[in-house]
């Protein structure tokens, strides 16, 4: 089957112009603008945006300079390791925990310019794209669309193309891509790959198992926050799951979207792991269909689990959650203190009518359990 993308794939160099001009002239523009930058000079910011010209200069000059006003904002570092992994001469697709709807990826890209390596597509949830703005600032930095939602029929078809779309950047257009491990972020502190990301990977290339994937180069990425984003959002959605079936608000995507921007992060770690070797790839092919990919899965897990950094706010929430001292060597009394009005004081701001203490325990789940 042969596609011709038109739906998945992000702007290129010669639809920039078309795309500025609609970003220069959205009534959310200025806004966007004066949270990122208070006080600035709009018709200056104006004038440079205009004079851009292809896709790298928009990552380069403005969304590296965006992304890295949100850190300085809202975070107090960004450490790294791992890039020796990666080289301009290979292309991997890189598989990633997913805690935040914009920012693992966003800052996996601002990591790979300041190194001099390409950047990467990256995957863009239909169900994100809502409004100009965003639709066109997302294609302008390379994001492709993903179909959500859907029936059977309709999931695999959209499947059979996205993998497609995947492999046809590695192969012919020699891009890397970012794709989370799971569909949507995690909630609940568990970074767990689904199977179906695996098998989706594989729909598009009918050579063996460990030819398949070994020419995408499955490169693991973690992401860790020293402050979860939007953690009390996601402990409300966890409480809710657990008495009805959680339907999400018309806006809510987008509030996610703000809140995971502004929210107070701390400290922040990427490592990009080592990548799936052919050999891993000729072990799991030893067993059958479904434990291939299963295998695999494990293989990811641990790499992205090894590379996960782990900070006080994760001690002292399994602490609390278990009613130890197991980590306190890790924390002070102040930084134990301090983390348990931060959660106090959130909970109460969400004016759940909820137990309290149950609340907490969901809460402090989504930090201990990469612990556990």
């Amino acid at each position: 089957m042969t596609y011709n993308f038109e739906q998945t794939r992000p702007y290129t160099d010669a639809e920039v112009p078309y795309a500025i001009h609609e970003i220069l002239h959205d009534s959310f523009f200025p806004i966007v603008v004066n949270y990122l930058q208070p006080g600035a000079d709009m018709e200056q910011i104006r004038h440079n945006l205009s004079e851009i010209r292809t896709i790298k200069e928009f990552q380069e000059k403005i969304m590296h300079k965006a992304i890295r006003a949100i850190l300085t904002k809202s975070s107090t570092g960004l450490t790294f390791n791992g890039l020796e992994e990666i080289d301009n001469k290979h292309r991997h697709i890189f598989i990633a925990n997913h805690r935040d709807i914009v920012l693992d990826a966003a800052i996996l890209d601002v990591l790979l310019t300041e190194h001099n390596i390409d950047t990467c597509q990256i995957t863009f949830g239909s169900n994100l794209m809502k409004g100009d703005l965003v639709i066109n600032v997302g294609k302008l930095n390379k994001m492709f669309r993903i179909v959500r939602g859907g029936n059977i029929k309709d999931f695999y078809k959209n499947s059979l193309e996205v993998s497609a779309y995947m492999r046809h950047v590695i192969k012919d257009l020699h891009e890397s891509v970012w794709i989370a491990q799971r569909n949507g972020r995690t909630k609940d502190g568990k970074d767990k790959t689904e199977l179906g990301v695996l098998k989706m990977l594989s729909l598009s290339n009918n050579q063996s198992f460990v030819d398949n994937l070994d020419e995408l180069s499955l490169t693991p990425i973690a992401i860790s926050y020293e402050y979860e984003p939007c953690d009390f959002l996601k402990t409300a959605e966890l409480y809710i799951s657990r008495l009805e079936k959680y339907i999400k608000g018309e806006n809510e995507d987008l509030n996610s979207i703000i809140t995971g921007i502004k929210q107070k992060k701390g400290k922040i770690h990427l490592s990009v792991c080592k990548p799936i070797t052919r050999e891993e790839l000729e072990l799991c092919n030893q067993k059958e269909k479904n434990e291939k990919f299963e295998m695999l899965g494990e293989i990811i897990d641990q790499r992205i689990n090894q590379g996960r950094k782990i900070y006080n706010t994760n001690y002292i929430a399994y602490d609390l959650l278990t009613q130890s001292n197991q980590y306190a060597h890790h924390y002070s009394v102040e930084e134990k203190n301090n983390f348990i009005e931060y959660m106090k004081n959130g909970l109460r701001a969400l004016e759940l009518k909820a137990d309290e203490t149950e609340l907490e325990k969901i809460f402090l789940s989504i930090y201990a359990n990469c612990l556990k």
